[in-house]
This record gives C-alpha cells, sequence and structure tokens, in this order.
C-alpha cells in the first residue's frame, strides 16, 4: 500500500473544509456548556446526585422511594442533581424541590424521552453526554442509584471508574432496592473478581439499602470523621476529572 492508499484509508482525503470548520467551532460549543455548568454548579455545594430510569411512572413505588429520599436529602441540606427528565428524575427534582434546598436538572437533548420535568429550581441543558457527566461527578457529595437501565448503568460504571482509578475522591455510592440490584452484585462477585478483572477490595467502594433514612444516614456516617467538602488533594483531584 502507497502514501496515497494510507491517505485514503486515514480519512485524510475525505473531509472537506466546511466539515472541519464545523468540528473546530463545535469546541467553543462544548466550551460553552463546561463553563456555564461550572460557574452554575459550584455554589449549590453540598450536592447529591440521583440517578434511574427515564420510563418509570409517577404511579410505581420505585417513583415513590425516589421522591422520599430526595425530599429526606433536601431537608438534610443537600442539593439534589437528576438528569432533569421524566420517570426516576422527575421524582429526585420533585422530591428536592418540595424540600428546603435547591432541585438542580441536567437536561439532556435527545430525539427521544428526555423532556425538561417542571421540579427544577437551576436548570441546565446539554447537548453532550460527556460534557454533562462531568458535571453529575464533580460536585457531588453522594451518588444514589435507583433502578434504572442503560443510562443508569451506564452512570453507575462512570463513577466506579473514576473511584477505582483515582480520577475521583472517594464518595458514597448507594444502590438502593435489593431485588433489583443483587443479581448484578453477585455478578460483581462470582464472575469480575473471580476472573480478576476487579479487585476484591473494589466491591467496597457501593453499598446496596432499601430505606430512605437509611440512604441518608449513610451519606451522613461517611462524612462522620472528615469534612463533606473535598480537602486540597481532592480539589487537586477533580480540577484533573
Amino acid at each position: 500500500m502507497d502514501k496515497t492508499d494510507k491517505s485514503h484509508h486515514l480519512g485524510m482525503s475525505g473531509a472537506t473544509d466546511t466539515q472541519l470548520t464545523r468540528e473546530s467551532w463545535k469546541i467553543f460549543q462544548i466550551m460553552a456548556e463546561f463553563v456555564e455548568g461550572f460557574e452554575r454548579l459550584a455554589m449549590i455545594h453540598p450536592s447529591v446526585s440521583i440517578f434511574g430510569s427515564a420510563r418509570t411512572p409517577v404511579d410505581h413505588p420505585y417513583y415513590k422511594l425516589t421522591e422520599d429520599i430526595a425530599r429526606l436529602l433536601s431537608d438534610s441540606g443537600f442539593s439534589v442533581v437528576s438528569g432533569g427528565g421524566p420517570g426516576i428524575m422527575e421524582a429526585a427534582n420533585k422530591g428536592a424541590y418540595e424540600g428546603k434546598s435547591p432541585s438542580v436538572g441536567l437536561n439532556i437533548q435527545l430525539p427521544h424521552e428526555q423532556t425538561g420535568n417542571g421540579y427544577q429550581d437551576i436548570s441546565l441543558s446539554f447537548r453532550h453526554f460527556f460534557s454533562r457527566k462531568v458535571m453529575f461527578v464533580k460536585y457531588a457529595a453522594a451518588y444514589v442509584v435507583m433502578p434504572g437501565g442503560f443510562g443508569t448503568l451506564d452512570e453507575l460504571a462512570e463513577i466506579l471508574t473514576l473511584v477505582q482509578t483515582g480520577k475521583s475522591r472517594r464518595i458514597p455510592i448507594i444502590l438502593v432496592h435489593t431485588p433489583f440490584w443483587e443479581g448484578l452484585i453477585d455478578w460483581f462477585r462470582e464472575s469480575l473478581v473471580e476472573e480478576g478483572t476487579i479487585s476484591p477490595e473494589d466491591m467496597d467502594m457501593f453499598q446496596l439499602l432499601d430505606k430512605p433514612q437509611d440512604v441518608v444516614d449513610a451519606i451522613f456516617n461517611f462524612y462522620e470523621n472528615r469534612g463533606i467538602e473535598p480537602s486540597a488533594k481532592e480539589q487537586e483531584t477533580l480540577l484533573e476529572l
């Protein structure tokens, strides 16, 4: 294969000037999302990020469970951050909206499913999943993970990976509702640990709980002997997130 053939296969000859210009200007749109997110979320600490299915109906027990957890967190002084959409996200925002602390929605523009709920004191809109995901992590004092689908699993895997690799500070990661999560946890233990793809101590990065008050208590217990705000070293880590 000569140099011309290699250039073709590498895509070097396929991009037009218009395409390259659009890609370059896209950087400014991404920068704007980060800047707005940093400016608006930096002042809401401490906060807890709550995740779960967008497809959960209002009359489902998971909805009420999420609403109760968010209300308790809000009344305990935690801002509550969700994806801003329907289902579990709406329940999280609703519970926080009725509580004492801010309800925050990090909305994402999608072809389907995502419509902003009406329970947001602070509402941000993102085009890009990756910039939105940084906002979920950067200011969170805890992650509360409700039953959900691929998006919820994505957020769970993201925070576990960041903590495991030292790219984010250690925070409480709480999976809520044992019957939903226990099969996955068993698979972690019986396949991932057994095969050596994760370490046995990695299983200590999260806990499984069922009751709203237990979730709140677990977060307070985690910070009992240390400040809830990031240390100077943790702030440096989060700066490089």
